[in-house]
């Protein structure tokens, strides 16, 4: 599995770009898609699926557009739908330009397959009640969308949103995949399993 990362939109939200053998998935596109668009087609990808950590509006901005021009299938956790119904998902707050309108499938945790690839959706709430982690066995990666940051955690204090939960999801859902699993976060730069564990000061029991 190959991954490339494009920080677009005005919170510079990582979209991650995973392709395998022709197929190709996108993460949380939060910006306009052109400069994703155009690598898709440079490199002769077919964007299959748009899959959402969660449904904050900086991870949505370019999900209706990208999906009209690929016909890729969007997919987030069902629990989240509230969002959508309030500024926190549809965006309009704090001077932001409001979300672009778009319809995904609801998908539950556990197996599934995309671009030919096992991946565990994982649950992974507290950031927000339905924030969902998508573990890459043989791409030894997990796209965490706002739980988990480089030596950092997602924020907890808008509605929805607990600390302590947050904290479980990293601790039994995260910290038990492989040490040298890549973490893809949503923002900022990509980390591993064993480096937040050991390093990360919102955890204090660190593993050695």
């Amino acid at each position: 599995m190959n991954i490339r990362t494009f920080s677009i939109g005005p919170l510079e939200t990582n979209c991650h770009l995973a392709w395998h053998e022709g197929q190709a998935l996108a993460v949380d596109p939060g910006g306009d898609p052109k400069e994703l668009l155009n690598f898709l087609s440079q490199n002769k990808l077919a964007l299959t699926h748009i899959l959402l950590t969660h449904l904050h509006f900086d991870h949505l901005y370019g999900v209706a557009a990208l999906a009209a021009a690929t016909g890729a299938k969007v997919m987030a956790n069902g629990k989240d739908g509230y969002l959508m119904q309030t500024e926190l998902g549809r965006g309009g707050m704090f001077g932001f330009p409001k979300v672009d309108e778009f319809t995904f499938d609801p998908i539950d945790a556990g197996a599934h397959t995309f671009i030919g690839l096992e991946c565990t959706v994982l649950e992974t709430p507290g950031h927000t009640p339905g924030s969902f982690s998508f573990y890459f066995s043989a791409g030894g990666a997990v796209f965490v969308g706002d739980l988990l940051f480089h030596r950092s955690v997602g924020r907890t204090d808008f509605p929805g949103g607990d600390h302590q939960i947050l904290v479980t999801s990293v601790n039994k859902a995260i910290f038990t995949l492989p040490d040298e699993t890549v973490v893809y976060p949503g923002h900022g730069i990509e980390t591993t399993v064993r480096d937040e564990k050991l390093n990360n000061p919102f955890f204090t029991e660190f593993r050695r």
